[in-house]
């Protein structure tokens, strides 16, 4: 460490350039290098399939053509795609929807300009399913020797100054590892204790310290200060920022403790206040017309097509055993309004109250053609007309009686946090396999991590994601009763 009187002496040492050199080349060089290798798995993708179909290479442009409109479908979709999420974006799941997005971006473009006709459709599946993988091997690669090169020294983007009082800048680099997103702190100057009091002498003290911060960065090639000193010191930090403001570089306020409950806290204008977002709603405004208005579309395609099963459904269920057709029970919906659910009745009761009692393995309540209606899935047909109505989305977590609400709200302390969206015909914990009976806190703890986790990154693709999964995947399915 360099104490503030001697922190000039600083100099920058030659074995720094060439880590900045690389990383910073590395940084704008990626994204090409990506394109790149989606542009070889096409050409790759269509010389197979036209050399095991045909026996000759094919139209290598077209392949070409392919290659660099998913690439650039998938640069353009970066960005929105990414944006509001708290997975990492090379995470596989991000890489997933990325990828399909860029796909729909293509196909959609090709269909609309007429163009759809001039590629092969071999050609295009065999990229499609091929072309994931294979770029999901090549990015965990290069990331392992971009994380060795960042945490050896060998690569780096920027070049940092740490400044601010001995406790803070320990905890910074011990709880954020600055080397392993490519910084180098250049030098740390601590504060004396007596820079932050209140005081004339603390005052010039801390004067003369940032006079000194200043001629370092100067002479350093610093691209960036961040300021680690405690948010309640606002004497020192108004300083700071003042005088740093004069030289030429950026300068960040550390975080504080509580920044470690969320991960993402953007700030935003309220009038004339600036705001830090420590929660935000899980839908913007147009978010939630969007998802209504696909819902409504989709819920009401459904229920057309399938008004004939619904039909002899309900005959069945008439004519299996004694009781209405539909089982109605309350439920709570977004922000907790109270909403009356409809099922095709599967038990011998129909309890709604104070007393609910779980279906469990054998249960005998429930009917004979009630266990074949649970096992796929089509006593829920009858929410679609929730969804219709707008008390339920296809896509979210999924309702439980009030008086379990009750329970399990006690049990999980983020359980309300699931109201904050409208509940779901299915969602992301059905289909990994979170249904059936709760009655464990733990699968309670599970269902619930998958709700919020579906709240936290909610997306049209993840939406479709879900739906696909909700008939195709056997997790789906999975402890059905």
């Amino acid at each position: 460490m360099t104490d503030t009187a001697n922190m000039a002496t600083f100099k920058t040492g030659p074995s720094h350039r060439l880590p900045l050199l690389l990383g910073r080349t590395l940084k704008v060089v990626w994204p090409l290098a990506d394109a790149l290798v989606i542009v070889g798995l096409a050409i790759l993708s269509g010389l197979s399939y036209h050399g095991l179909v045909y026996g000759s290479p094919g139209p290598v442009v077209e392949y070409v053509q392919i290659g660099v409109a998913v690439a650039a479908f998938r640069l353009l979709l970066q960005q929105p795609l990414a944006f509001g999420s708290t997975r990492p974006r090379g995470s596989l799941r991000f890489q997933f929807y990325l990828w399909n997005a860029a796909f729909l971006g293509v196909i959609a473009f090709a269909f609309l300009a007429k163009i759809s006709h001039d590629y092969s459709r071999g050609v295009i599946l065999l990229f499609y399913f091929v072309g994931l993988p294979a770029l999901v091997i090549w990015q965990l690669a290069w990331k392992r020797l971009v994380r060795e090169g960042y945490s050896s020294g060998a690569l780096a983007v920027h070049r940092v100054l740490l400044i601010g009082t001995a406790d803070k800048i320990d905890e910074f680099q011990l709880k954020h590892a600055p080397s392993q997103f490519g910084l180098i702190v250049s030098d740390v100057v601590t504060w004396p204790k007596h820079a932050l009091d209140d005081t004339p002498a603390g005052h010039a003290a801390l004067k003369d310290g940032v006079r000194r911060v200043i001629e370092l960065v100067r002479v350093s090639g610093v691209n960036e200060v961040v300021l680690l000193l405690p948010w309640s010191c606002t004497g020192a930090i108004n300083a700071c920022a003042d005088m740093l403001m004069t030289a030429p570089v950026k300068v960040r306020l550390g975080p504080e403790a509580i920044f470690d409950r969320f991960f993402q806290v953007p700030m935003s204008q309220l009038g004339s206040a600036t705001t830090l977002n420590l929660v935000r709603p899980p839908l913007t405004t147009v978010e939630i017309a969007v998802k209504r208005s696909i819902d409504f579309a989709g819920a009401t395609t459904v229920l057309i097509l399938t008004f004939p099963l619904l039909l002899l459904v309900a005959l069945a269920v008439k004519l299996d055993s004694p009781g209405p057709v539909l089982f109605r029970q309350r439920r709570l919906g977004f922000n907790q309004r109270e909403f009356e659910i409809y099922k095709f009745r599967t038990m011998t009761v129909t309890e709604d109250g104070n007393a609910v009692t779980q279906a469990v393995k054998g249960d005998p309540r429930i009917t004979r053609l009630g266990r074949h209606l649970r096992r796929w899935n089509i006593d829920e047909l009858p929410q679609l007309v929730n969804v219709v109505r707008g008390d339920m989305s296809l896509v979210g977590p999924r309702p439980h009686a009030l008086t379990h609400d009750r329970d399990f709200e006690l049990r999980v302390a983020s359980y309300a946090r699931r109201h904050n969206i409208k509940p779901g015909i299915t969602g992301w914990a059905q289909v990994n396999g979170y249904r059936g009976p709760t009655d464990t806190v733990e699968k309670v703890e599970a269902r619930v991590d998958h709700d919020l986790y579906y709240i936290d990154n909610w997306s049209l693709v993840l939406d479709m994601y879900i739906l696909m999964l909700t008939v195709l995947s056997p997790k789906a399915y999975r402890n059905a009763l």
